[in-house]
């Protein structure tokens, strides 16, 4: 199994649309994220934590799960390092490999340390934008493939099926 947590505001600021979402309100860059994330997750079936910690969102943690992501508000007082920190050393064993995405070059050592790999905020925007290319190419490949009838028809005949069935005969 591959698990991939995600330091949340560090990827908000290091991304340029989430940014610029950020600058005119963070709810809308979280939910950006979370949506970037879930198609991440759809494509790879990898397991995908995203960590926002309580420096934006003020009160208790929470934790709650949108579009088969997990998403975790931490404490008041903890950081996200903190809290990914802890989920590395809860989820990692031989069975699990833990990706943590951040551009923290401490957080990065930390979670080295422990077993887990990095990616960095570049990487997984890279890895992000492959991922869309991929999809638009199987779109294109399935839209050009016509599906094989199972008898022989002519064109005389194709066409007067088609006409029957836009209404014309």
């Amino acid at each position: 199994m591959v698990v991939l947590i995600v330091d949340g505001y560090n990827i908000i600021g290091a991304w340029d649309e989430l940014q610029r979402l950020k600058d005119k309100e963070i709810g809308e860059a979280r939910e950006r994220l979370i949506q970037l994330m879930a198609e991440y997750q759809a494509y790879s079936g990898h397991r995908v934590i995203v960590v926002f910690d309580a420096y934006y969102v003020k009160g208790t943690e929470s934790k709650l799960s949108q579009y088969k992501v997990d998403i975790i508000y931490t404490k008041e007082k903890e950081t996200a390092d903190e809290c990914i920190e802890k989920l590395v050393k809860k989820i990692k064993n031989v069975k699990t490999q833990v990706y943590v995405a951040t551009s923290d070059y401490a957080e990065q050592r930390t979670i080295f340390g422990q077993g887990a790999l990095r990616k960095s905020a570049r990487e997984l925007y890279i890895e992000l934008k492959d991922i869309e290319r991929e999809i638009k190419s199987n779109i294109v490949q399935h839209q050009q493939v016509k599906p094989q009838t199972k008898i022989e028809l002519s064109q005389e005949i194709l066409a007067k099926f088609e006409k029957m069935r836009r209404g014309e005969l």
